[in-house]
């Protein structure tokens, strides 16, 4: 199974943060974000890794090019961005012919990969693709779903006021190649996967949910609360009611 991490995006809710880094290279405790995700995937089993470049490309390259893991990448410049669904079918030749798992560089999961990629294979037989799920604390800020008993996706409900629940799409999914022709009958090259794809597939959707860990770190406060997370969860001695109080702050 190849992986594809999406990891173009310009970050611009970072303000001045990302005006010479890129968001998929924040240091969460030291460690960017990309760099996590890469130990993630290897720990897993993946040996073949794309990755797409467009914000501070040439950073992402000088990056990947010390890493430990320049091997196993293959950059893929993108000079337009084209949003998650374009970006996967422009690289339908390097993805097709196997399921493939596609995640957002810029949010920090932890969660068990393997077992990830586990529930997909044994997915009901109508999905086509398997979306992991997080239990957030703002959902109007998220895509949030409903499911039937065996965890297809039957409602979506994308940055709405008072959605029904706070499970949503955490951005990371595993695709059979079948999702190319879904993507391919749109006929154009910007597609948008929350607003276009997803829900002409209600039914054929699978879900996963992590209950471990998930954080979007698109706000410096957001940024903040992970560097905590993560130092807690590290064992470093930080203020439990600090934490506490961040952490009831909408993100």
């Amino acid at each position: 199974m190849r992986a594809f991490l999406l990891a173009a995006g310009s970050g611009t809710r970072l303000g001045a943060l990302t005006e010479t880094l890129p968001k998929c290279l924040m240091p969460i405790l030291g460690v960017p974000l990309l760099e996590r995700w890469l130990v993630q995937l290897t720990d897993a089993g993946f040996e073949e890794i794309l990755v797409n470049t467009h914000y501070l490309s040439e950073v992402v390259r000088c990056y990947v090019e010390e890493s430990k893991f320049k091997d196993k990448i293959r950059l893929i410049h993108e000079p337009e961005l084209l949003l998650t669904g374009g970006s996967l079918l422009k690289n339908r030749n390097a993805l097709d012919g196997q399921p493939f798992i596609a995640i957002h560089a810029d949010n920090l999961s932890l969660f068990n990969m393997r077992d990830f990629v586990a529930a997909h294979r044994a997915r009901p037989k109508p999905a086509v693709m398997t979306m992991m799920t997080f239990k957030t604390p703002n959902p109007s800020a998220c895509g949030v779903v409903d499911t039937d008993p065996s965890g297809l996706l039957t409602g979506f409900y994308e940055k709405v006021a008072n959605p029904p629940g706070n499970r949503a799409n955490a951005a990371v999914y595993i695709f059979e190649p079948e999702i190319f022709d879904v993507l391919q009958s749109l006929g154009k090259e910007k597609i948008d996967l929350s607003t276009e794809v997803i829900p002409r597939l209600m039914g054929r959707i699978f879900t996963w949910h992590n209950a471990d860990y998930h954080r979007d770190i698109g706000t410096p406060q957001s940024l903040i609360l992970a560097q905590f997370e993560m130092a807690l969860r590290q064992g470093a001695s930080v203020g439990d009611r600090f934490l506490k109080a961040l952490s009831e702050s909408p993100a």
